[in-house]
């Protein structure tokens, strides 16, 4: 089984075939990570990501990636947190489907930001949970490739490592 990779940092500037996007449905940028990545990008990110015709949650895009370092986009929209029940779902299908399309696209290491826990307000112990089991049974089920997950601040982190050392 692959290792999964954690790390703090900007993940705009990761050297990895790909970077995920937590987007919202349009596509079209927004706060956070989102904001970070497009304006990284630069504008043909936003060109791109107008002819998709957004994104339904918890499915995923992909765009190229301009004047990142990385090959490609992949923009997963994550849920907004309520509490409901069809929300753990909804999030691991973000990882789900973002994978998939790493395996179409032959990509070899790719990079997922904590998505929903922002301003979508997922907690942050559950979304790691999630995150982890997800990317752990898509290795098991034959993605090869690295994973890394970016993490803005120690704090975030810190979820990932206490799950990831039980």
């Amino acid at each position: 089984m692959k290792q999964i990779k954690l790390i703090v940092g900007d993940i705009t500037k990761l050297e990895v075939d790909a970077i995920v996007n937590a987007a919202n449905n349009s596509l079209l940028g927004g706060g956070g990570v989102d904001g970070a990545i497009h304006r990284a990008a630069g504008p043909g990110l936003l060109e791109e990501c107008r002819t998709l015709g957004g994104c339904m949650t918890g499915e995923s895009k992909i765009t190229a990636a301009y004047n990142l370092k990385c090959k490609y986009v992949i923009h997963t929209v994550g849920p907004i947190y309520y509490g409901d029940e069809n929300e753990p779902t909804l999030l691991a299908s973000c990882y789900k489907t973002a994978i998939s399309l790493a395996e179409e696209y032959n990509v070899k290491s790719i990079a997922f930001p904590c998505i929903s826990t922002g301003v979508y307000h997922y907690p942050k112990d559950k979304a790691a949970r999630i995150a982890l089991d997800t990317i752990n049974e898509c290795i098991s089920n034959g993605y090869d490739g690295e994973v890394v997950i970016c993490c803005f601040s120690e704090p975030d982190a810190a979820f990932y490592r206490r799950l990831m050392n039980d």
